[in-house]
C-alpha cells in the first residue's frame, strides 16, 4: 500500500497529478490517461486515499466571485510557547472561518495566517476578534495587492526508484 512518495509508482504519480489538476475527471477519463482499466484505477485511487496521500477532492472557488477577495497575511508573535497555550490558540483560530491557512513557523515569527475577507472593515473586525482571544506579543498584517500565482497542486518529486536508471537514447 502506498504510504508516501517512495511507495508510489509512475501510475500512482500520474493519478495524483491528474486529480490535483482536475478532481472532476471521471474514473474512465483517469483510467484512460494512465493506461489502466477502470477497476484497477479505482483500486489505486482508493489505496491513495486510504494511505492519506489524497486527502479529499474539492471544488476551487474564485474568492472575488463570492465576495472575499481581500487576502491578508497575518504574522503573529507570542510570548507563551507552552503546549496548553498552543492548543487553545489553535482551537480558537481554526474555528475562525476567515482563516484559510494557519501555520506554526520557525524563525522570527511564531504563526502565519492567510485570511480571506470581503473588505478592510471586515478584516478590522476579524483582527479585533483575534487579539481578544488570547494574549499576543505582536500581530502584523500584510495585504495582498494582486494574486500572481495560486495553486493547490503540489509538485511531485521524481520516483526515487528510477533515479539511477539511465535513459535510453533513441
Amino acid at each position: 500500500m502506498a504510504t508516501g512518495p517512495h511507495d508510489m509508482d509512475a501510475i500512482d504519480r500520474k493519478i495524483v497529478t491528474l486529480l490535483q489538476d482536475d478532481a472532476s475527471l471521471s474514473l474512465a477519463q483517469i483510467a484512460h490517461r494512465v493506461g489502466l482499466s477502470q477497476s484497477p484505477c479505482w483500486k489505486r485511487i482508493q489505496r491513495l486515499e486510504k494511505a492519506g496521500i489524497i486527502l479529499k477532492r474539492v471544488a476551487l472557488v474564485s474568492p472575488e466571485s463570492i465576495g472575499v477577495g481581500l487576502s491578508v497575511f497575518v504574522s503573529i508573535e507570542t510570548g507563551d510557547h507552552s503546549s496548553a497555550w498552543l492548543s487553545k490558540f489553535a482551537q480558537t483560530v481554526t474555528a475562525m472561518p476567515e482563516v484559510m491557512e494557519f501555520h506554526r513557523m520557525a524563525g522570527d515569527i511564531d504563526y502565519m495566517l492567510r485570511v480571506a475577507v470581503p473588505s478592510m472593515q471586515a478584516y478590522d473586525a476579524f483582527y479585533k476578534r483575534l487579539i481578544d482571544t488570547m494574549p499576543l506579543k505582536n500581530v502584523t498584517s500584510r495585504f495582498a495587492m494582486e494574486r500572481i500565482k495560486s495553486t493547490t497542486a503540489y509538485p511531485l518529486p521524481p520516483d526515487p526508484r528510477n533515479a539511477g536508471t539511465p535513459k535510453k537514447k533513441g
